[in-house]
């Protein structure tokens, strides 16, 4: 009988050629959410100047590096290693999911198998990821949330992160999320919302807004009311809707607000 509370198992599978040695820190913190990362391999040609910021980082992580040189040009063998390994790990049956480690949209297919063999796969790519690969994975956490906030950089050195969106930008996939569970009153489940945005959104993150928590974006976004009675469940509903004014006719011309008999 499958024991419920053990650590979930990963493997966690790194494209070197498209990912970027800063984020490896946030990167296993991130995986340390939900379960071990069990196994974990790099596949890359490591004689290229283009890899040589891994090697910095490999030991100081228990990262394996799985060395793949580029004999011929435009063909890319560590994505095949990549997927054989994969595969071979899957049958192996020690693993709960997979942590796909790359903005590649060669790897779309991959996650598509892996989950339908019943196991979870969790991407993690630049939020220039095609949208297939982002899909197909059950979570895909941009790389861009994983790096540590630095300071403006001066002229001539290394580009600031991307700006964030504006917390008005989550609204609607809030509302989306709130109408889909359709209570009576209106209040639903903070938890339960963001069940719901994981399910409609693969990508949907909190830090992509600016904020760490979820209800802390909630509360930035200002059109939602929340509630936690007697230190319960957090619960939200969407802010009612102002009266919209009245208007008379006053000699020849309207007059617009509140009529006073």
């Amino acid at each position: 009988m499958a024991d419920d509370n053990r650590t979930r198992r990963f493997a966690v599978l790194i494209d070197a050629d498209n990912t970027s040695p800063r984020i490896v820190a946030g990167l296993f913190e991130e995986i340390a959410k939900f379960g071990e990362a069990s196994s974990r391999r790099i596949y890359g040609d490591f004689s290229s100047p283009r890899s040589k910021g891994w090697a910095d980082v490999l030991q100081k992580y228990a990262i394996d590096p799985y060395q793949q040189f580029a004999y011929t040009t435009g063909k890319n063998a560590s994505d095949i290693a990549l997927v054989i390994d994969a595969m071979d790990l899957l049958h192996s049956g020690r693993f709960d999911g997979f942590c796909l480690v790359s903005s590649d949209s060669d790897f779309t297919r991959l996650a598509s198998r892996l989950r339908e063999e019943g196991a979870d796969v969790y991407g993690f790519g630049a939020r220039k990821t095609p949208e297939s690969f982002r899909q197909a994975c059950r979570r895909f956490i941009y790389t861009e949330n994983l790096v540590p906030e630095a300071p403006a950089s001066s002229a001539g050195g290394e580009s600031a992160p991307p700006a964030r969106q504006p917390a008005s930008a989550a609204v609607a996939i809030l509302n989306k999320a709130i109408a889909q569970m359709d209570t009576e009153d209106g209040w639903v489940g903070l938890g339960n919302v963001g069940q719901r945005l994981a399910n409609i959104a693969s990508d949907f993150d909190p830090r992509s807004y600016g904020f760490r928590k979820l209800s802390d974006l909630v509360r930035g976004t200002g059109v939602f009311e929340m509630d936690q009675h007697d230190g319960r469940t957090v619960r939200i509903r969407a802010k009612a809707a102002a009266p919209p004014a009245r208007t008379r006719a006053r000699g020849g011309s309207k007059v617009v607000g509140a009529v006073v008999d």
